[in-house]
């Protein structure tokens, strides 16, 4: 399966928050508009998330669209770092709506209330209502395109787009010196034969590759 074709599904970049005895958010790209009458929304967020676990007890949330020129320091703050250790809208420009702080430097802000959820193994799909919309600047959102390949950014590690970098990591591979059948795993059961020639493990060479 070659993953690279995922590179050209369309994404934004969001920040969302939400609110219990403290404000907590991190950095999304998948906010996805399902219905105008009502509008809905679709937000998928990793289960680790202190924001995913502070909205399945709130049912409420805000969705922060990010401008091309969000600084740096706001991606790095939200999207690589933990609301469990910091307070991650300390220092920022933020408005308050509906009870939430949303970043003032955005190309607007929503805030939703959840109607339902869906569990993947990794990630919790919010299917929430638009209660509130607010309209701060005229800018040119920022896309995950821009922010891969302008950027030169990574997803964060609980990304729905995230990929293990395999560059220079190796894998163990076991190859027959008779008939070259080579089989991936850490060690080779004693009583392992080749499946094409029959040879027996001790026929068999360990190989360190490089993961392609």
């Amino acid at each position: 399966m070659d993953k690279k074709v995922f590179e050209n599904l369309s994404y934004g970049m969001y920040i969302i928050g939400a609110k219990e005895e403290k404000n907590v958010g991190c950095i999304a790209n998948t906010v996805v508009q399902i219905t105008s009458q009502p509008m809905t929304i679709a937000v998928s967020l990793h289960h680790d998330n202190l924001t995913n676990q502070t909205i399945q007890k709130t049912k409420k949330f805000s969705v922060s669209i990010l401008p091309e020129k969000t600084d740096p320091k706001v991606i790095s703050t939200f999207g690589y770092q933990s609301s469990r250790e910091i307070d991650k809208y300390e220092n920022l420009d933020t408005v308050d709506l509906e009870g939430f702080p949303v970043l003032k430097n955005s190309c607007g802000a929503m805030i939703c209330k959840v109607i339902d959820t869906m569990e993947t193994s990794t990630h919790t799909i919010f299917l929430a209502e638009v209660i509130q919309t607010d309209y701060y600047q005229e800018s040119p959102p920022m896309t995950y395109r821009y922010y891969r390949e302008v950027l030169k950014l990574k997803s964060p590690k609980n990304a729905p787009t995230y990929v293990e970098d395999s560059k220079g990591k190796k894998k163990t591979v076991w190859k027959c010196s008779v008939c070259g059948y080579e089989v991936e795993m850490e060690s080779l059961p004693e009583d392992y034969r080749c499946p094409v020639c029959g040879k027996p493990a001790s026929f068999f060479e360990k190989i360190e590759k490089e993961i392609e």
